[in-house]
């Protein structure tokens, strides 16, 4: 239940006069001070039962610890304390507030030492003293005190606020309903072994000290306020036992304007700005704890900013941390995770792990380079990207630890502009996206099994294999994939290899694997019998040996395309590979020998691998020939062999290449011709030089 207050009624006593004139007062019942305007400085107590209001437009300073109850009539709160031999406290249906301060009103406990406190503590509670008397505050309670102190469940909408350099410790224990701010100026504990702390409703905390979070073992505490800061030195240092976690879903942030009161800032790039005097400095301490960033409801950064105006540290304390990224958004972490000392972040590496959680929408980047010596595992659905693609935000991560490595199940996004990457050890289903100016270099263990495309910059292989990339895909002409210094000196195909751009150095496709028309391959290409190659619109481009083998598929480009060109010259010629190296071209495709028919829906070929300068494959037609029917032709097969590809040629030297959209087209006898030459070229009254006749 949550504790209500309201103002004290008509009939309660004004204990005022005895107030101002320093007496002690005892209360039976419900009690009222009014506080004239400036600081009235009372050193008498408080006893007996009832309840103390405090109004009016001063500030209210007690010197003297003071000790009263609500009536008993008044009291329901249940403390339990479980947990067995790790014990910690539950609190159930608080008491009403034994305290209330008023709007416009200020309540001080303590003038700078270590007394001033309202308290009643009979529980027997484990290594803190929680107070029975709660209070609401709807003006503003000023904590001045030094020692370590509890106050009960706090309620109320208004200011508690605890001096700077007092160093006392606020221990905040329980469920509290409170929805004002918090100004916490030294230390407040929200959350120790012995205590889990919620704070659901809360607007702010104005950090400007030490905001500690614990948990019991095997509790999740979530704390869903946003933080601020304005002097420089805070921090908000976060611990944990096995099997507990923490939350933290708000935004660290630096504050310029509001005051206490209402703390903000006025613009939110001023986070990732440098401020005078580094005021403008936050940082978290992650103590061998797990905790969680973000609940998967919002994409609002913890700790906006970059290493001149956030730390971030993982420590080992009984265990490694572990930082897990649970946004449903994009996010930019633009610091690194180092394991230093407080600002001195980078003094030595991060002891912890980082995970990327697969909630829909979750898009971390790393603008920075990471210092944590851990694992990186990024879940699937989520997309992890070392790099903003931005001058000044290039990313990375610590390969040099001694448990790093990267589980990538997800997305996995290289984009960094100037700064070079180097990255091993990557597992898992994931992809694996080159997108950056700045060369990519993969090393030894790089076992992941998704996609791998280049659409900007290089991908370079030193030591490592795409072996197990399902895909390799070079989508734009400026993209590089570098195999010079790949796992035995070349690009060993075993999927598919498609694009526009260009493989650096030399490829063997002798499994399974299928290349498609339009990327260049600076060295050798080998295809062996188990291999395919897909010529559509393109050719495939080769600058060093060729030798050849297994199956060759032509397929037509768009329809339009196709349509167009029958009104061209009455010979075509379509160039499979653009062979530019100066040996022969060796071996043939399975099937198609030297001179061999190939047909492709109406249009009947022959195939030459001395085309062009000598050394290109080409496919080479006088006339356009009718087809005999509206299906193309196929060579018979053997009882019980699968059938063929409708694209794939048939191993005789009078082969068709039967188009599987052709006979539908037919049927609808919406198309006229099938097929667009890779690259088309008519004779001039120029002389020499490739491709000259």
């Amino acid at each position: 239940m949550t504790p209500s207050a309201t103002a004290a009624p008509a009939a309660a006593d004004d204990v005022t006069a005895a107030v101002l004139a320093g007496r002690d007062v005892t209360l039976d019942g419900d009690t009222v001070v009014t506080v004239p305007a400036g600081k009235t400085t009372y050193n008498g107590v408080f006893r007996g039962e009832g309840t103390l209001t405090v109004r009016g437009s001063g500030t209210l300073i007690l010197t003297k610890d003071s000790d009263f109850t609500l009536p008993k009539s008044r009291q329901r709160q249940a403390v339990r304390t479980q947990g067995g031999n790790h014990p910690y406290v539950t609190t159930a249906n608080p008491d009403p507030p034994a305290i209330t301060v008023e709007r416009g009103a200020t309540l001080q406990y303590g003038n700078g030492g270590t007394t001033g406190l309202i308290g009643h503590f009979p529980y027997n509670t484990p290594a803190f003293r929680l107070n029975q008397d709660n209070i609401r505050v709807d003006g503003t309670l000023r904590l001045s005190l030094t020692s370590a102190y509890n106050l009960g469940t706090i309620s109320g909408s208004g200011l508690i606020t605890q001096p700077r350099f007092l160093w006392g410790t606020w221990d905040i224990s329980g469920t509290h309903p409170f929805s004002g701010v918090i100004d916490n100026g030294t230390q407040a504990n929200a959350g120790r072994p012995e205590y889990a702390t919620s704070l659901p409703n809360m607007r702010k905390v104005l950090n400007q000290g030490t905001w500690t979070v614990d948990t019991p073992l095997g509790q999740t505490v979530t704390q869903r306020m946003d933080f601020y800061q304005r002097e420089y030195g805070s921090d908000i240092n976060v611990q944990s036992r096995p099997g507990s976690k923490v939350v933290l879903t708000g935004q660290y942030s630096w504050s310029n304007q509001g005051g206490d009161t209402n703390p903000s800032l006025s613009d939110p790039a001023l986070n990732w700005t440098p401020a005078r005097k580094n005021i403008n400095k936050r940082g978290t301490n992650i103590k061998g704890a797990n905790v969680q960033w973000g609940d998967g409801t919002t994409n609002k950064i913890f700790m906006p900013g970059t290493a001149e105006t956030v730390y971030i540290n993982l420590l080992a304390a009984r265990s490694r941390s572990l930082l897990t990224f649970n946004y449903n958004g994009p996010v930019t972490l633009g610091a690194p995770i180092g394991g230093g000392v407080f600002h001195d972040t980078l003094s030595t590496p991060g002891a912890g792990d980082i995970v990327i959680k697969g909630t829909q929408g979750n898009d971390v980047t790393f603008a920075a380079v990471q210092y944590y010596n851990g694992s990186t595992t990024v879940e699937k659905g989520a997309v992890l990207r070392l790099g903003s693609g931005k001058s000044g935000g290039d990313g990375g991560l610590y390969t040099k630890g001694d448990l790093y490595k990267v589980v990538n199940n997800g997305s996995l996004v290289l984009r960094n502009t100037t700064k070079p990457l180097s990255l091993s050890r990557i597992s898992g289903s994931g992809s694996l996206t080159q997108s950056g100016a700045a060369t990519t270099t993969l090393t030894s263990g790089v076992t992941y099994s998704g996609t791998t495309t280049v659409t900007k910059g290089t991908l370079a292989l030193d030591g490592a294999s795409l072996a197990r990339s399902k895909g390799i895909r070079l989508t734009s002409p400026g993209a590089r994939l570098d195999v010079r210094r790949a796992s035995g000196g070349v690009l060993n195909l075993s999927s598919s290899l498609s694009g526009k751009g260009k493989v650096v150095g030399a490829v063997t496709n002798t499994g399974t694997g299928k290349v498609s028309g339009g990327v260049t391959v600076t060295g050798d290409y080998t295809q062996g019998a188990g291999g395919q190659l897909t010529v559509k619109d393109r050719a495939l481009k080769v600058g060093g040996a060729l030798r050849l083998g297994g199956r060759l598929v032509v397929e037509p480009a768009s329809a339009t395309a196709a349509a167009s060109s029958t009104a061209a010259a009455s010979s075509k010629t379509v160039t499979v590979i653009d062979h530019t190296g100066k040996a022969k071209t060796k071996g043939t495709f399975k099937g198609l020998k030297e001179n061999a028919k190939v047909k492709v829906g109406r249009t009947e070929y022959r195939i030459s691998y001395r085309g062009g300068d000598g050394n290109d494959v080409v496919l080479t037609t006088g006339k356009n020939t009718a087809s005999p029917s509206a299906t193309t032709r196929a060579a018979p097969q053997a009882s019980g062999a699968a059938p063929k590809s409708a694209t794939t040629q048939n191993a005789s030297n009078e082969s068709s290449v039967p188009l599987a959209w052709w006979v539908a087209a037919a049927v609808l006898g919406g198309l006229i011709a099938l097929m667009v030459p890779v690259s088309r070229r008519r004779r001039t009254g120029r002389k020499g030089g490739r491709h000259a006749a």
